[in-house]
């Protein structure tokens, strides 16, 4: 070996330096080293990393089920190359709230697919809201990923469950060894995995429970870091009006020391039409308070819900379905129902503004006021014969189901207003029957970004990713980063649409060129490819839980 002056090797050794931080700052901008071979290389699309950071053009690398580079030049080649010019390309979608249990609990493996959601672009979806989540959680995640999902899911643990399981449909308060079993139930389900507690306190039998009933249980979720994810008491003007609800919810996150998130946020029905700004106003002031509240939102004029809980008063549903056909038969009872459905009826904007959405059935697609029509009944008739046969159908599939109703009653300004807040997160509310099963992050795309531009796509996509993960504490995902896990949507701009509507609910959407899941493909070309590579994202045991 040559000798070399003393300033020939210091010449040397920074020429060596600076070509190691050179190859360190590239792995360290896109997370790979130049000579990485990756399975999946995703080039020169527009990348939406999830983030507040500008959109720029650049690659996306995955291995395995990870993220391994995010960035301007992949410095690698791989064995799969997909031609992402045109395209976004953005975190995996996460639905906030959703109703995927009939999909991912099917005996058939086509179904555990989630194709309604895969084709949307989402690679997550929370269950177990609307305070219907099993306080079995560990054991139910085990039975789903064991079966094959389509999607990861996050699950909640609910009020609703666990009153019932407890309560059963009583309108009565528990005493103090009931309410100790609601709260041990609850703490399993959290020490399980469960995100959080959810609750609908505007569905019997939840509705029957107080507020310091709800702050009692939901405490212990608090405890061991969860969130409290509420379908409020009241939306409209049922019982303590939408404001008051509001209050009410503020107050439980606040009572049990624990953040909130208002499920499907909405200004519902005639009476509470331009309170948007009021709502918002109430949830800024706890913000600014110091209180962690966020909310989700379907960005459709139509709510989805059932005949019954929209028009039946609470007091008539007290014992659930073989209670409520016992009072039915009453003619004094069934007087009492029909005059208070009367101004309920009212509130949702009339029999014309319900359309009855519950699939297979002789009067799907059809108002209310069509049926009554056709019955020669009056609307509120008509309705109670809807839920009577509901009730006594004799099929095990239709038993309970023909009630599901979209209920126009929203107005356009509210649902804009509130979509623009900083504190908000796109959801499904994902139920049969309904086209926000099948088309709610294209709808949103087409006819609030493209169409209307009341948000721009990166807000969309921020409302759709990043935003949503870290409110829901999603652990290494809803960003493109290296090290995150492979969940990435690439979507065709000009072709990324609905095709679901309400007569036509179960249209599956158009326009994911390609989806992965855990780095499994799981869309292409529109197509679900059949992969279950979906995986039950619990969090980890929290201290609380510890026994030691």
């Amino acid at each position: 070996m040559p000798h070399l002056s003393a300033s020939s090797r210091f010449r040397q050794t920074l020429r060596t330096l600076l070509l190691a931080s050179s190859l360190a700052a590239c792995a360290s901008a896109g997370g790979a080293a130049p000579s990485e071979q990756a399975d999946v290389l995703i080039k020169g699309g527009t990348i939406y990393d999830g983030g507040t950071g500008k959109p720029y053009v650049g690659d996306v690398a995955l291995k395995g089920d990870r993220i391994v580079y995010a960035g301007r030049t992949a410095p690698m080649t791989a064995a799969r190359v997909i031609d992402a010019k045109g395209m976004i390309v953005a975190p995996g979608f996460i639905d906030a709230h959703t109703h995927a249990d009939s999909f991912i609990r099917s005996a058939d493996p086509a179904m555990r697919v989630n194709a309604a959601w895969l084709d949307q672009g989402v690679s997550t979806v929370v269950i177990g809201v609307d305070g219907y989540g099993t306080p079995d959680v560990a054991e139910d995640a085990a039975k789903l990923q064991a079966s094959g999902i389509g999607t990861n899911i996050i699950p909640f643990v609910g009020f609703g469950a666990v009153r019932q399981r407890v309560l059963g449909q009583d309108a009565r308060a528990p005493d103090a060894a009931e309410l100790d079993a609601m709260k041990a139930l609850v703490a399993k389900g959290m020490c399980e995995g469960a995100t959080g507690f959810s609750a609908g306190l505007f569905y019997a039998p939840q509705s029957f429970a107080k507020t310091d009933e709800v702050v009692a249980v939901a405490r212990e979720a608090a405890i061991r870091g969860g969130l409290y994810d509420t379908h409020q008491r009241d939306e409209s003007s049922y019982t303590i009006g939408l404001l008051g609800s509001v209050n009410e919810a503020i107050d439980i996150g606040k009572q049990a020391g624990m953040p909130v998130h208002f499920a499907h946020i909405k200004a519902l029905g005639v009476d509470v039409q331009g309170q948007a700004s009021a709502v918002i106003a109430q949830i800024n002031a706890a913000r600014a308070a110091g209180q962690d509240v966020t909310a989700d939102q379907y960005p459709w004029l139509a709510s989805g819900s059932s005949l019954d809980a929209s028009l039946l008063p609470g007091w008539a549903v007290d014992g659930g379905g073989p209670a409520l056909l016992r009072r039915l038969d009453d003619p004094a009872t069934l007087a009492r129902i029909r005059d208070e459905m009367q101004n309920n009826l009212r509130r949702r904007g009339g029999p014309k503004a319900l359309l009855l959405i519950a699939q297979d059935f002789p009067w799907t697609g059809k108002t209310l006021a069509q049926v009554a029509a056709q019955w020669q009944l009056d609307p509120r008739d008509a309705a109670l014969r809807i839920i009577r046969q509901s009730l006594e159908a004799t099929e095990p599939a239709k038993k309970g189901k023909g009630t599901a109703v979209a209920s126009f009653n929203m107005a356009q300004a509210d649902v804009d207003l509130f979509m623009q807040q900083p504190w908000m997160v796109t959801s499904s509310d994902g139920s049969d029957g309904h086209p926000r099963m099948f088309a709610t992050f294209p709808e949103k795309y087409v006819r609030y970004v493209r169409d209307r531009k009341v948000i721009d796509l990166q807000t969309f996509v921020r409302q759709s990713t990043g935003r949503t993960a870290d409110i829901y504490r999603i652990d290494h995902r809803g960003y493109l980063k290296p090290g995150y896990y492979a969940d990435v949507v690439v979507i065709d701009p000009a072709h990324y649409a609905p095709r679901a509507d309400y007569i036509h609910p179960r249209e599956l959407s158009v326009g994911v060129s390609s989806l992965f899941v855990n780095g499994a493909l799981a869309v292409s070309d529109s197509q679900a490819t059949g992969a279950t590579a979906g995986r039950a994202l619990l969090r980890a045991t929290p201290a609380a839980c510890s026994t030691d």
